[in-house]
C-alpha cells in the first residue's frame, strides 16, 4: 500500500508591527504528490504449537487385599501382691486325747448314761442334756443301734457344736510382724505354749522374736530363753531386773521390725490376784505395741485338768485382755475336754491351739471333727 503527500511553498506574508515581532514560519505544502513504499514487514505465519501431549494417567493399583485385623490383646491387669501369709502345718492330736467311754459301754439301752458322763467331762448340765436329746433324735430316725454308729452321731454332734469361722489364727492380714499378746495365770504352761507356738511358726518358714515382758519372775525369763533357743527364735530380754513389761515389749517390736521378723510374740505376767493391777499393765503394753504395730491376736493359755476353774480363769481374762482365742494346754492329761465346749458357748471365745504332750512337737490347731472323734473313739 502506498501513502500520499502534498508539499506546499512557503509564503512569507509581511510581520505585523508589534511590540515583541514573532517569526512565523509558514510551511509550504508542496502539491506534487510523492509516492513513498514504505516496505510491509514480512510477516511470518507462527507454527502452530504443538498440543501438549496428555501424560499418560497412571494405572490405579490394585488395592491391596484387606487382611483381618488381629483382634486387640485383652490388657492384663496387674497381679496384686501376694499377701505374706502364715501358712502352718497340719499335725494330728486326737490321739492325745481321752476317750468318754472309757468306763461304760455305749449302746441303745445306755444312751440315758450320756448325760452324766458329758456332765463329768466338764460340758456343762445344760450342754449334756441338749446333746443327748439330739443323740437321741438322730440315731431313731437313722435306724442306729450299733456302738459304731452311736459313736458316730455322737462325734457329728458335738463337732457340729464346736464349729466355728474364726478358729485359725489371725496369720493373713499381711501386716507384718504378727503381733500376738500370750495371757494366762501362772502354772498352766504359758511358757511351754509360747515356745511350742514359736517352733510351730517356724516350721512355716516364718521368723519368730519372742519378748519375754514377764519381768516378774526371773525364772520365767530363763524358762521361756530355753524354749526360744529350742524353737530357733530371737529373744529379746528385760535389761535389768523388774523392767517395766511395757517396754520390753516395745523393745520386741523395735527388733521385729527391724530384723523384719514375720510373727513377734510378747509373754505377759499372769497375776489375776488384782485384776486391776493386770488390767492397767496389759492395757500399757497393748499402748505401746500399737503405737508401730498392729495386735494380731491376744492368745489365753488354759490348762484343761483344771476343768471349771479354767472356765472361771478364762471369763476373768475376757474382761481385762480382750482375748481372742484360747490355746489349751494338757488336754492329753484328762478326760475333761468339755472345757473346750463351754468355753466356746459361753464366752464365745475361739479355742485355736491344743496342747497334748510334753514335747515341742506336741501342739496343733484346733479342729472340731478332730477333737469330736477323739472324745468318742
Amino acid at each position: 500500500m502506498a501513502f500520499l503527500f502534498w508539499k506546499k511553498k512557503k509564503v512569507v506574508e509581511p510581520t505585523p508591527v508589534v511590540e515583541d515581532v514573532v517569526e512565523e514560519v509558514v510551511v509550504e505544502v508542496v502539491e506534487e504528490v510523492v509516492e513513498v513504499v514504505v516496505p510491509q514487514p514480512v510477516v511470518v505465519p507462527e507454527k502452530p504449537k504443538p498440543e501438549p501431549k496428555p501424560e499418560p494417567k497412571p494405572e490405579p493399583k490394585p488395592e491391596p487385599k484387606s487382611e483381618p485385623k488381629p483382634e486387640p490383646k485383652p490388657i492384663e491387669k496387674p497381679k496384686p501382691e501376694k499377701v505374706q501369709e502364715v501358712v502352718l502345718p497340719k499335725r494330728k492330736f486326737a490321739k492325745g486325747i481321752k476317750s468318754l467311754f472309757s468306763r461304760i459301754k455305749f449302746d441303745v439301752e445306755n444312751l440315758d448314761d450320756l448325760e452324766d458322763v458329758l456332765i463329768q467331762a466338764d460340758f456343762g448340765v445344760d450342754a449334756a442334756e441338749k446333746i443327748v436329746v439330739e443323740v437321741k433324735a438322730k440315731a431313731k430316725s437313722a435306724g442306729a443301734s450299733t456302738e459304731a454308729q452311736l459313736k458316730a452321731i455322737l462325734a457329728d454332734v458335738i463337732a457340729e457344736s464346736l464349729e466355728r469361722s474364726d478358729a485359725e489364727l489371725n496369720l493373713s492380714s499381711g501386716q507384718l510382724p504378727y503381733v500376738m499378746l500370750v495371757v494366762g495365770v501362772n502354772g498352766v504352761g504359758k511358757t511351754t505354749t509360747i515356745g511350742k507356738l514359736a517352733k510351730y511358726l517356724a516350721e512355716a518358714g516364718s521368723q519368730v522374736v519372742i519378748a519375754a515382758a514377764d519381768t516378774f519372775r526371773a525364772a520365767a525369763v530363763d524358762q521361756i530363753a530355753t524354749w526360744a533357743d529350742r524353737a530357733g527364735a530371737t529373744l529379746i530380754r528385760p535389761k535389768t531386773e523388774g523392767q517395766d513389761p511395757a517396754s520390753v515389749a516395745f523393745e520386741g517390736v523395735e527388733a521385729a521390725i527391724a530384723s523384719q521378723a514375720d510373727v513377734l510374740i510378747i509373754d505377759t505376767a499372769g497375776r489375776l490376784q488384782n485384776k486391776t493391777d493386770l488390767m492397767n499393765e496389759l492395757d500399757k503394753i497393748r499402748r505401746v505395741v500399737e503405737k508401730t504395730a498392729v495386735i494380731a491376736e491376744v492368745l489365753l493359755v488354759i490348762d484343761a485338768t483344771t476343768g471349771q476353774n479354767g472356765m472361771a480363769q478364762a471369763k476373768a481374762f475376757a474382761e481385762v485382755a480382750k482375748v481372742t482365742g484360747i490355746a489349751l494346754t494338757k488336754l492329753d492329761g484328762t478326760a475333761k475336754g468339755g472345757i473346750v465346749y463351754s468355753i466356746q458357748r459361753e464366752l464365745n471365745i475361739p479355742v485355736k491351739l491344743v496342747g497334748v504332750g510334753e514335747g515341742i512337737d506336741d501342739f496343733a490347731f484346733f479342729d472340731s471333727r478332730e477333737f469330736a472323734n477323739g472324745l468318742v473313739n
